[in-house]
Parts: structure tokens; sequence; C-alpha cells
């Protein structure tokens, strides 16, 4: 196990070189992993794992939108394919990666099928943090884990076929059997992580719920509509509001971060660009941290928990998402993006991903 400091915090890393994949399967080869759910990350989980030569099947509701998904990306019904309650009863592990709503609505009949020695696996913290919310209370003599990919099941499969690996988080929360660590370890590497970071369930869930309602995608999107609007108001055209918006930054700039840092980009932009952004990026942190301190707020109390129980378990969630996807496609500056983009050579097919790994409509919301 590596291990990286930055001042007097030091983290435990797993690396591919440390625990290769012949390793993992080898630790795993008497398991077999029953992936329940195939909604958005059941897909790029499942199919690493097979074709990593771990044993796999997968649990999802019949007649289900996901469940036809599974079939066209080649699991066997009553073979590699089950309902959720018999995948549950022959898995030795079980990662549960239904919704964090459907994993409440599931947990009883999948409590019912967790005996002594198996391994409950998560790839969010939320069911097990807000227990007393979700009502998800594990067993005492099974172990219970968590890999959370730092990203969709879409981009885990899609490096995962590039030859490339996923950043992933990883904590043991309960250690039946002496063997939690290692199985953990094991079916991050099987998944397709190319590092695991060691952390906790409540760790997990606080820094996910604050990321993904923050830069991740609320306060990006929010970012992106005040300065798409405000050029707008100011005489720009739709296509020049949207490219200085948000195709510069995601075609050209966010590479660039994501290949040596925020400095690296800095120093090969324009030095008008350079003195402006340095100028200005203290003043968007000072706006932006008292509602960062608000949001964690409700993440710690448990109130975006509660919220997400609340909206998502509701029998008509479904559609009300759809609608509020919908109004999100029909703003102005998604449909000038929708026009930018078919502009673009590759055509948006360019990212080479099989149609296969798109979620499924009406695919399990967020996990």
């Amino acid at each position: 196990m590596a291990q990286i400091k930055f001042g007097d915090v030091v983290e435990n890393v797993v690396t591919r070189d440390e625990w290769p994949v012949e390793k993992a399967r080898a630790f795993m080869a008497d398991e077999t992993i029953a992936v329940i759910g195939y909604g958005v990350q059941g897909p790029g989980q499942a199919l690493n794992l097979k074709d990593n030569g771990f044993n796999v099947i997968v649990g999802q509701r019949k007649d289900s939108p996901s469940w036809d998904k599974a079939l066209a990306d080649g699991w066997i019904e009553g073979e590699t394919l089950f309902e959720i309650e018999e995948a549950a009863r022959r898995g030795t592990v079980l990662e549960y990666l239904l919704s964090d709503a459907g994993q409440i609505a599931q947990w009883e009949k999948v409590r019912t099928h967790l005996s002594a020695g198996k391994c409950l696996y998560f790839s969010h913290g939320f069911a097990v943090t807000f227990k007393d919310d979700t009502g998800v209370v594990p067993p005492d003599d099974v172990d219970v884990v968590l890999v959370a990919p730092k990203g969709s099941g879409t981009s885990l499969r899609r490096l995962f076929v590039a030859g490339k690996g996923l950043n992933s988080s990883d904590a043991v929360f309960q250690d039946a059997t002496g063997r939690a660590r290692d199985r953990v370890i094991s079916l991050g590497i099987g998944v397709g992580s190319g590092y695991l970071f060691e952390t906790t369930f409540r760790n997990e869930v606080y820094s996910d719920l604050t990321g993904e309602r923050g830069v991740l995608m609320g306060a990006i999107a929010g970012v992106f509509e005040a300065q798409y609007l405000n050029l707008r108001k100011n005489g720009h055209t739709p296509s020049e509001a949207f490219n200085e918006t948000v195709e510069e930054l995601t075609q050209s700039l966010m590479p660039l971060v994501a290949e040596n840092g925020m400095d690296w980009m800095y120093a090969n932009c324009s030095t008008t660009a350079q003195r402006g952004a340095l100028d200005w990026r203290h003043r968007f942190r000072d706006a932006v941290t008292p509602l960062f301190d608000e949001l964690y707020q409700s993440v710690r109390t448990g109130d975006e928990a509660r919220i997400v129980i609340d909206s998502c378990g509701r029998a008509d969630y479904r559609q009300q998402l759809r609608r509020e996807l919908d109004e999100m496609a029909d703003e102005e500056i998604w449909r000038a993006g929708r026009q930018v983009r078919q502009l673009r050579p590759e055509r948006d097919a360019g990212s080479g991903a099989p149609a296969s790994e798109a979620a499924a409509p009406g695919a399990e919301a967020i996990r």
C-alpha cells in the first residue's frame, strides 16, 4: 500500500501495480459477485468485472428498461441475469448499486439473503450513513464495504475499454470475516479503478453530496447559466455566449487542468487571460464560500438525504425528473450547445463509447 502526504495528513492509496488484476481475480476465485441494479453504475462495474475474468451475475427488476439493457449487453436470463432476489440468493458478494431510493425500497428483500460471511458492497455511503432515515442496517455477520468510482458508470466503462482506470474511494464499514479489506481492494481493482483512496462511508457520502450539488453539477450548471445569460443580455449571440461559457472550458481548458493542474492551464493561456483570472478568482471564491458552508451543513445534518428520500421515493418521481430535465434541455444555452456540437468534426460520437454504454431510459438516477 502506498502513502501520499499533504503536510501532516497521510493517505493510504492502492494501485494496480501493488494489487494487479491477477491477484484480485485469484483472491475472488470462489466468490459469485451479484451486481444488484443495472442503472448508472451497474453496467460499467458488471461489464468490467466480467471482462476481468470475475464470476459475475446481474440482478434487476424484470420487464424494466434496465433489464432490457442488460440483455442487450449480453447478460443471459437464467444464467447470468436474474430477478433481484434470486441474484441476491446466489451471490456471495452483493454489489448494491440500485439508486439510493431503490436501495431503501428493495432492502428487506435483499437483507433476507445476506447470510453469514457474505459481503455487502456499496458505491455510495448514503444508505448506511443515514440508516436512521433509510432503514438500511446490515447484519452483524457480513462484511460491509464501499468502492466509489469518482465518475459515472459510463466513464468507468469508457476508461476501462481504453485501457485506463478511474480514481475510486474505498472503505470498510464492517469486517465480520477478517477478509473485508482484501475483498474491497480486489473488487475495486476488478471494477476498473486505477487508484483506490481509503476513506470512510461517512466521509464519502458527505463529500459526494457536497460535490454533486456543488462544483461537479449544481454549481457549475448555475455558473454556466449566469455567465451565458449575462453575455446574451449584453448583445452576444447564442453561439458566442455558449462558446465562451461552455465549449472552451470543456473542450480546451479542462483537459489541460486534468493533464497537469490549474496552474499549468493558466501558464498555457494568454497573459490577458492569466491576469484577469488571477484577479477575479478570489472574488468568486469569497462569493460562494458562504453558500458552500450552507450546503455542507445541510449534508451533515441529513437534510439533503431526507430531501432525496422524500423526493425520489415518490411514485411519480421519474415523470417529474423527466419534466425537469426536459426544461433544462429546452433552455437556450443547451439548445445552442446542441447546434455547436453538430459542427464538431467528430459529431460527438468521438468519445468512442459503444451505444450500449449509455444509461438506459428510466435507469436508476444518480447511482
